[in-house]
């Protein structure tokens, strides 16, 4: 039998024994309560009939003995006797009741006569025995229906109260028999079928320890023997794919350890706890390592600190800010110095599963860089003062010879002016390169007003926008306090990046300058609607001598100048950009770094 066939005989059987309970109790409450309400109902009114005849009785006794008799009242008592009459006759319904109820009628003719005697002998009906023994007899016979219609509701009572135990006895009975069968239905499908499904699982656990020996079990129930079936199927071919796939499983993870092993840069593979994996035959000539070292942390194996925080950072899949600083390193008697970046290796649901450190020997090219520098400083120290002497000389000459501003001397020398101009400020810039890069130059920090230092440096390009119909806007908050910066190099930064601006936007376009304070730290942005930069080159923008765009002005020194006095102040700038939407070039400075 199908378990869906097994499962709806169970249910509706049960449903059927509750709902059939459920009706009894409810008629038998209803019926108990309808029974106890006419009972309670008919001895509450007979009982209040008898009240009333007591009440009569006395109020016709007081009227009787009071010196001027009242006959409409004692008229009016005599109708209301005659209504409780009626009632009590009304509510009688054994022959008992019937016959006591016309007992008290026969009586109350008796005690109708005396109140019918003259004034003179009513005084006297006090001490008359035969109306005391009258009246006697009226208040035992009221009496003795009163103490029958109490006994009467306290049987009724007794009788609910038997006929609700029975009834809850009966639906105890009826919840003790859906008990029993839910247990043996529940029994029976846990036994049928949990098992099955237990061993199904227990298979499963065995086939994900790569164990596809796996023994299925036989139900009875028709779904899980071909869930079985399917299942021992599924084995089958995951067997034949694993014998299959081995081989080539090898031979894949041969080549990929082949092309690691290959490569010119030293490779350090983490696990996602931060312990070293693995590490090529380039890594380990790079650092001087043996195979022993795997299994430990980064910082154990370098003995250096911060690199632990650095690789747990890269596993949280978190972006490391600030530019990585070489790693300097001892190896087979010489010192290196290795650049490296730090690569999450994430899978693809997005979990991080370890990380990648790829290490590149740059002790030839830093050397070379200090060399460059060394050079370019001492060079640009001995061409400034010749150069600077020459332009003096050629302006005394301006002075001295006047030609026709049309003339072709005029523009010659017009031209030798401007590119005397020229090289004195590349040669200037070039110094200033030089002294950032050699760490010669050092900063002097002042606190600065920030809105005047935006003031002015709209100020300084207010006139170019206009001519070239560029609309610039300059933002900053009156409320922003002072920060400790170098006014001058700041300044400098601001000049560059707003020319860059000016020469890369039509006419019409917009420039944006903004400062703020953001999270503790000094945000100035330069932003605007021009030309743009493409991907491919926006990795290169800040080195030195690099020009991109189309339109072109200097040497390329400009925003290299600007990254080395941001990093000088321990901020970074960065560049956001795509082709024709422009570019937001972004300094970011920690105030607290600057402190």
């Amino acid at each position: 039998m199908k378990l869906r066939t097994r499962l709806f005989i169970s249910g509706s059987a049960l449903l059927t024994v509750a709902l059939i309970g459920l009706i009894f109790g409810m008629i038998s409450v209803w019926q108990i309560t309808r029974v106890q309400n006419q009972a309670m109902t008919r001895n509450l009114d007979i009982i209040n009939a008898t009240l009333g005849f007591r009440q009569e009785m006395g109020t016709q006794v007081i009227l009787l003995l009071e010196d001027e008799l009242d006959a409409l009242a004692i008229k009016e008592s005599n109708i209301r006797f005659h209504n409780w009459l009626a009632i009590a006759r009304q509510y009688s319904v054994t022959e008992e009741d019937r016959q006591a109820v016309a007992e008290i009628a026969r009586a109350y003719k008796l005690f109708g006569k005396l109140l019918d005697s003259p004034a003179n002998l009513r005084s006297n009906l006090l001490h008359d025995d035969h109306f005391a023994h009258a009246l006697q007899r009226l208040r035992d016979l009221i009496n003795g229906v009163q103490l029958r219609y109490v006994d009467a509701v306290q049987n009724a009572q007794k009788v609910s109260r038997e006929r609700a135990t029975v009834v809850t006895a009966l639906l105890g009975l009826i919840g003790l028999a859906l008990l029993i069968i839910g247990f043996i239905t529940a029994h029976s499908i846990a036994r049928r079928v949990a098992q099955p499904i237990e061993a199904l699982a227990s298979a499963a656990d065995q086939i994900g320890q790569g164990d596809l020996q796996i023994s299925l079990p036989q139900s009875p129930v028709d779904e899980l023997a071909a869930l079985s079936h399917r299942f021992g199927l599924m084995a089958d071919s995951l067997r034949q794919f694993k014998n299959s796939n081995v081989a080539a499983l090898m031979a894949e993870q041969q080549r990929l350890q082949a092309v690691l092993d290959s490569i010119d840069d030293g490779l350090l593979m983490f696990d996602r706890n931060g312990l070293l994996e693995h590490f090529n035959p380039v890594a380990g000539r790079q650092l001087d390592w043996s195979h022993q070292r795997i299994g430990e942390r980064l910082d154990q194996a370098l003995q250096k600190e911060g690199f632990n925080a650095q690789i747990q950072s890269v596993l949280q899949g978190k972006t490391l800010k600030s530019a990585l600083d070489d790693l300097q390193v001892y190896a087979q008697g010489e010192n290196r110095l290795l650049s490296y970046s730090l690569t999450p290796v994430s899978q693809a649901q997005g979990g991080i599963l370890g990380a990648v450190m790829v290490l590149r020997d740059v002790t030839k090219q830093r050397a070379f860089e200090r060399a460059r520098s060394e050079f370019v400083l001492r060079a640009s120290h001995e061409l400034r003062t010749p150069v600077t002497g020459i332009h003096m000389a050629f302006a005394l000459l301006q002075e001295r010879l006047k030609f026709d501003p049309q003339s072709r001397e005029e523009d010659l020398m017009q031209t030798v002016d401007e590119q005397m101009q020229r090289l004195v400020d590349l040669i200037t810039d070039l110094l200033n390169f030089s002294r950032y890069q050699s760490g010669v130059q050092k900063l002097e920090l002042a606190p600065c007003n920030l809105v005047g230092l935006v003031s002015q440096a709209e100020q300084r390009f207010a006139r170019e926008a206009a001519e070239k119909g560029i609309n610039l806007l300059c933002e900053a908050d009156e409320h922003l306090p002072e920060v400790p910066l170098d006014r001058g190099q700041i300044d400098r930064v601001l000049d560059n990046l707003m020319a860059n601006a000016l020469r890369h936007t039509d006419a019409g376009g917009e420039i944006l300058l903004n400062v703020q304070i953001e999270h503790e730290a000094l945000i100035i942005c330069v932003k605007d609607d021009g030309d743009g930069v493409l991907f491919s080159q926006q990795s290169r923008i800040f080195e030195p001598f690099v020009q991109v765009g189309k339109r072109k002005g200097g040497v390329g020194l400009g925003l290299a100048l600007c990254k080395e006095i941001v990093q000088l102040h321990g901020g970074h700038i960065s560049l956001e950009s795509k082709p024709g939407e422009g570019a937001l070039f972004c300094i970011n400075l920690p105030i607290r770094s600057l402190e």
